[in-house]
């Protein structure tokens, strides 16, 4: 299958001309068209004026004799066509003479006054005559071969020597888009440096629009670079902790030794899994939509299904986990982020609560809070736990430090802040997601 050649921008410019050029001398046409027929109108009244009075004067001499006054009139019109006629001239009329409201003659009997005609009424009350001549202004002219061949020669003469002019010039003033498509193809792939601004306006979104996507390439570009950079840092530890145990396991000279390196093998894998899902989760809570859009979603039914998901983490640990809200809260969320919010949270919250020990979750309105009864954190560290890969210090149990730094991109990504407040009577920790229906606390 062939490929489409591509359209010419400079063909469409100068078929936009010549729409242009036609469309005016249609206007021309038109409006030259609409003068002669004025023309022709005006002089047909005045023709009809001349011979009306011509008849009248000739007509006026013989009021005694109604056939005479016939006569004169006949042959009056007569004369007229024999002139016309040899000058080789078309001029249709219609000529009526009355006496005392008797009709004497019509050159058209019983035929109807044709629509157009321009129309001449002499009277002479004194006699009661009344001579009526009707004229069809000729513009049949208009439309003979001459006529179009007069009006088509200024077209025909005019257009190349004005389009060659408008290619020189619409060649010349698409030089800047030409300079500016040869500096992208120019450009190595690895530069992603913003082009300079252009001198000329038309160019300018352009060129604004090229930088912006060069821009979203150098973000998205140094976010998968630093993606790797943390999946190598993240995973280097369980991956070695994987590899030793997995000698350990083949050179163990025991069955105790053997099965202390397969429960070190199986704690490798499980934190590896978890750093790596924790990275894919921080990728996507940072990440942008991706073309998913913000779609209304019941917050209180997300949840407690999110809640019932951690239940086995909660049975394991012993810890009780009571949910709070007043009604039902739909706001417009993005589901996979949020989800990933809650996962964090909540689970953070049961991941450190002493055993036995309790966690709640209330929902009021657009507001969220989490609170457990562990160990808190200092308020001078609450700032640095948002941050990738920070644990606090004293922590024993195992994470990747990513958790809170998921929750805070995941509440950015909705239009929330979130958070870190002590809990009731200074014990525990209130994690607090203020969504955009309601103020931050």
């Amino acid at each position: 299958m062939r490929a489409e050649r591509p359209r010419s921008l400079l063909r469409r410019l100068l078929a936009g001309f010549m729409l242009v050029m036609l469309a005016i001398w249609l206007a021309a046409l038109a409006h030259l068209a609409w003068q002669v027929r004025g023309e022709q109108q005006r002089q047909a009244a005045i023709v009809n004026k001349a011979w009306a009075r011509q008849i009248m004067l000739s007509v006026r001499h013989a009021a005694h004799d109604p056939d005479e006054m016939a006569r004169i009139g006949a042959g009056i019109e007569k004369l007229r066509q024999d002139m016309y006629r040899e000058a080789g001239f078309d001029s249709p009329a219609r000529v009526v003479v009355r006496h005392h409201g008797r009709l004497l003659y019509d050159s058209a009997p019983g035929a109807a006054p044709p629509a157009g005609w321009v129309r001449w009424v002499e009277r002479d009350a004194a006699a009661d005559i009344v001579v009526e001549r009707l004229e069809r202004p000729n513009t049949d002219w208009l439309f003979t071969p001459s006529a179009a061949s007069y009006l088509l020669a200024p077209l025909a003469y005019s257009l190349p020597f004005l389009l060659l002019p408008a290619w020189l010039i619409v060649r010349v003033g698409l030089r800047p888009l030409r300079s500016a498509a040869e500096a992208v193809a120019r450009r190595d792939a690895a530069d992603l440096a913003p082009f300079a601004a252009s001198p000329y306006r038309e160019l300018t979104p352009l060129l604004q629009s090229i930088n912006g996507l060069m821009a979203r390439l150098a973000e998205r570009l140094a976010r998968e670079k630093e993606f790797l950079v943390d999946a190598a840092h993240e995973l280097k530890t369980p991956l070695s902790v994987v590899q030793l145990n997995a000698h350990l396991l083949e050179h163990a000279p025991d069955e105790e030794r053997r099965a202390h390196a397969a429960s070190g093998l199986r704690e490798g894998v499980a934190r590896a899994t978890h750093a790596i899902h924790q990275l894919l989760a921080f990728e996507r809570a940072r990440g942008n939509a991706d073309g998913a859009e913000l779609a209304p979603l019941d917050l209180a039914a997300l949840v407690r299904q999110r809640i019932a998901l951690a239940a086995p983490l909660a049975m394991q640990r012993g810890v009780d986990v009571a949910f709070e809200a007043a009604r039902p809260c739909t706001l417009a969320l993005h589901r996979e982020s949020v989800a990933a919010l809650l996962d964090n949270v909540i689970g953070n919250a049961l991941k450190y609560s002493p055993v036995p020990g309790a966690v709640t979750v209330r929902l009021d309105g657009g507001l969220l809070t989490v609170t457990d009864q562990g160990p808190g954190i200092a308020p001078e560290l609450r700032g640095k736990v948002f941050e990738r890969f920070y644990r606090a210090p004293g922590q024993e149990q195992p994470g990747s430090g990513l958790g809170l730094s998921i929750a805070e991109r995941a509440a950015a990504r909705n239009g929330a802040r979130i958070t870190l407040e002590d809990g009731p009577g200074g014990r525990g920790l209130t994690v607090a997601v203020s969504f955009a229906s309601t103020p931050p606390r």
